[in-house]
């Protein structure tokens, strides 16, 4: 399907500057930016013309660390801190969890991925086929991330690496375990075999509570980011989720290893986990990316609101407003993300790249008065702000409106397997 958007400014992501002009995609790649003439236009043939009316194309965001199937945990337990919302609220129901679950629970987290803007998701969970069909139903981007443990999967890992990474064009597959604490010294060796043979970088959770942090300290006398580096884990790249308690030594090994960090500030600020120095994370070099977490921990999935504290933190630790850039915050929302998950053709607005767009709507109120768009749209811009949204050159959103989910069956779905599991 060939689509002319007119009419629009342009954010690529390449900088921070705003550009008129047009944007038409073909299939599922761009095939053109900027200010066509009469004779260009006239010789193409668009399945659809839309004018976009001075509002903003952009990158789609790229929500860099979620659960997306615990939307059925939203809302429950939610006075815990994550030890015992782990071991007595969530595990007993997951492990009521199977395809059809995923499949419903993702399908609802999908949705509010696209009504949000966000057109890839790095989602670290199981009964994978369950969310492969909703992906594909839907048409979002989904790439899974292991989240092998001593409880199940480290088995499974090649298995899993080949048969999803052959999946289609909107699935994916990284290595990875769920976390230290939760997988023994000899699984993770395992694990390491699995990412050596294949030269493939590998992610966890890492250093999210400082009782974790402690914990790894006692039992091997180093941290987990050292641990990881010790045993081979990062040898061929890869990152961690929440990284709230790195030292300055913790950093350097990312930043020397070319790693990234993934921050979930909501989940992290509700479990009271704790708060990273994000200002410290660039200034030491390292690549950053934002993710939501589970709606069990968060409980939204919005990236909007991810940004805003991911912008702002650091700000009290520095004692020093505007510590970190919006900018640099966006591209980890926007590009970053997109290169964490092995998206390369994804990070960015250019001819060539794959179709995942979204417009920002100028016409709502926190966007204006129109001033710094960037600044604008981290600060104070919500997911009322988002007018459409496409993936892969599939419109899944448009003006209040899904085009691949029947919402409100999805919502009654959903109402009666989450009392099932919660039963």
């Amino acid at each position: 399907m060939n689509i002319r958007f007119y009419n629009a400014r342009i954010l690529t992501m390449e900088s921070r500057e705003l550009i008129k002009g047009e944007l038409w995609t073909s299939d599922d790649r761009i095939s053109f930016i900027g200010t066509p003439s009469e004779e260009e236009i006239s010789k193409e043939s668009f399945d659809r013309q839309i004018d976009c009316e001075g509002n903003v194309l952009m990158p789609g965001f790229k929500n860099a660390h979620t659960h997306s199937a615990m939307t059925f945990s939203r809302s429950v337990a939610d006075s815990y801190e994550l030890n015992d919302w782990l071991y007595k609220a969530i595990f007993p129901m997951e492990a009521k969890l199977n395809d059809s679950y995923t499949y419903t629970f993702s399908k609802l987290a999908f949705a509010e991925y696209v009504k949000s803007g966000i057109t890839a998701d790095f989602d670290m969970y199981f009964h994978l086929d369950g969310i492969v069909k909703a992906s594909n139903e839907v048409g979002m981007r989904t790439v899974f991330c292991s989240s092998a443990n001593d409880f199940g999967g480290i088995d499974r890992l090649e298995d899993e690496y080949l048969k999803y990474n052959d999946a289609g064009e909107l699935i994916g597959y990284k290595l990875g375990i769920h976390a230290e604490y939760t997988t023994s010294k000899e699984n993770i060796a395992k694990a390491v075999e699995v990412a050596h043979k294949y030269r493939a970088p590998m992610f966890t959770h890492i250093s999210e509570t400082k009782s974790e942090n402690l914990g790894c300290i006692e039992r091997y006398g180093m941290t987990p980011v050292e641990l990881f580096d010790k045993m081979g884990f990062y040898d061929y790249g890869g990152g961690g989720f929440h990284c709230v308690w790195f030292n300055e030594n913790d950093r350097r090994i990312f930043s020397e290893k070319g790693l990234y960090a993934v921050f979930n500030a909501a989940s992290n600020l509700k479990l009271a986990s704790g708060v990273p120095d994000v200002s410290s994370f660039i200034g030491d070099g390292v690549s950053f990316g934002i993710g939501t977490d589970g709606a069990g921990s968060n409980n939204s999935l919005n990236m909007f609101k991810e940004m805003f504290l991911c912008a702002t933190q650091s700000n009290i630790l520095r004692d020093k407003s505007y510590s970190v850039d919006p900018f640099d915050v966006l591209k980890a929302a926007c590009c970053t993300g997109a290169k964490i998950m092995g998206l390369d053709d994804c990070d960015i607005l250019a001819k060539g790249k794959k179709a995942d767009i979204i417009m920002i709507d100028m016409k709502d109120p926190s966007m204006q008065p129109e001033s710094v768009f960037v600044d604008n749209l981290v600060f104070s811009g919500d997911t009322s702000v988002v007018k459409m949204t496409m993936i892969n050159g599939k419109i899944l959103y448009e003006n209040g409106s899904f085009t691949t989910v029947d919402i409100d069956s999805l919502y009654e779905e959903a109402r009666i397997k989450a009392g099932e599991i919660r039963a």
